[in-house]
């Protein structure tokens, strides 16, 4: 039997209070339900990794990896990673593609290239491609929607301030004006040179993020991000040649034929393909090489722990989203220098896991 034949999963659900109050135009972020799998190979090696919700469903998710996944795995060489992602999504194919099962299949993926990196002695963003050393980060914690228009220009004048290259702002009031004026009020207290981008977290009709788009164009909006319901490609498609704001789209799509769809339609101005939500690292970076194939930037979704590395191993690469997530269960911190993030150098995910805080925040 070789070394590295897995022997051992174990599986854990963890809640995590939010560190701010988050409200967008469709939902408020209750708690983060954080799935987290641990592989143990016979040699010895033990990788872990995660995937997320934002307040329900974690549960069903363990159950589907205690029930469904985790029995398969054992026995099985840790270093097939791709036949071991393609076993499990046949195995799930009654539920695949879903949220559930690609959640599930992001926490054993991240966990088998934790392995894999720690087993060559490398960090995840030079052994998945080594595109760059360090990228630019933009910060979305001071952009919520429940927050005034002065605090908002307040929270992003920090960001600049810090150096960072960028800001997202919530969009979705219930009046076009509302947003704009929003909007008008930061580009004005920030200035030209600094990136602000919008997300409406699906919550217009085509129609609607048309006439919206019209009124970001003057304030040279970086992109517009989930303006309608993932479902809706040929609205995406209509919305992209409608304006000059690029269409930013990936937050809420669950396999990478579904970003396929977009690219084959110029429906996406940028990617944002989310590691725990798309399946894991492995389709992860076939999204974001399918994007670099028609010219289309890469700026994940969330994550930034882990996006941190995996933005900066591919060549399109753009940008790194900042919003702590992990604060509460580790012990690691990214490195920000001159508004850019740098990968961690350490070997595997990059992630110290805090395993006291784990106990003591563990659910199941």
């Amino acid at each position: 039997m070789p070394s590295t034949t897995i022997k051992q999963v174990d599986t854990r659900l963890v809640d995590i209070e939010p560190e701010t109050l988050r409200t967008d135009a469709s939902q408020t972020f209750v708690r983060q339900e954080t799935i987290l799998v641990t592989l143990e190979t016979e040699d010895g090696l033990r990788g872990t990794g995660y995937s997320y919700t934002i307040g329900t469903g974690g549960s069903s998710v363990l159950a589907l990896l205690r029930d469904h996944l985790a029995a398969g795995l054992v026995g099985r060489d840790a270093r097939d990673i791709e036949g071991l992602w393609a076993g499990m999504l046949a195995s799930t194919r009654a539920t695949a593609f879903g949220v559930l099962t690609s959640l599930a299949l992001a926490a054993v993926d991240t966990a088998l290239w934790d392995l894999r990196c720690l087993r060559a002695g490398e960090p995840l963003w030079r052994l998945a491609g080594g595109a760059h050393d360090r990228l630019p980060v933009y910060d979305t914690e001071g952009g919520w929607l429940h927050l005034p228009t002065d605090a908002l220009v307040e929270n992003v004048g920090a960001a600049q301030a810090r150096g960072l290259r960028g800001a997202k702002l919530k969009v979705g009031k219930p009046t076009a004006g509302e947003d704009a004026e929003r909007l008008a009020a930061v580009r004005a207290a920030v200035g030209p040179a600094f990136e602000l981008m919008v997300d409406a977290n699906q919550s217009l009709t085509c129609a609607e993020a048309i006439r919206r788009a019209r009124t970001y164009e003057p304030l040279d909006i970086a992109w517009f991000e989930e303006p309608m319901p993932a479902e809706d490609v040929a609205g995406h498609e209509r919305l992209a040649r409608a304006t000059t704001v690029p269409v930013a789209v990936g937050e809420s799509m669950y396999s990478a034929g579904h970003f396929a769809a977009y690219l084959r339609a110029g429906a996406a101005g940028v990617v944002q393909v989310d590691v725990a939500r798309v399946g894991g690292i492995t389709p992860w970076l076939k999204v974001a090489h399918a994007a670099e194939a028609f010219n289309v930037k890469v700026a994940p979704h969330f994550l930034m722990e882990l996006h941190a590395s995996l933005a900066c191993a591919v060549p399109a690469g753009l940008y790194v989203e900042h919003i702590p997530q992990l604060g509460a269960i580790t012990t690691s911190d990214l490195v920000i220098e001159d508004g850019q993030v740098v990968p961690p150098e350490t070997p595997g995910l990059g992630i110290a896991w805090d395993e006291d805080a784990i106990a003591d925040l563990r659910v199941a």
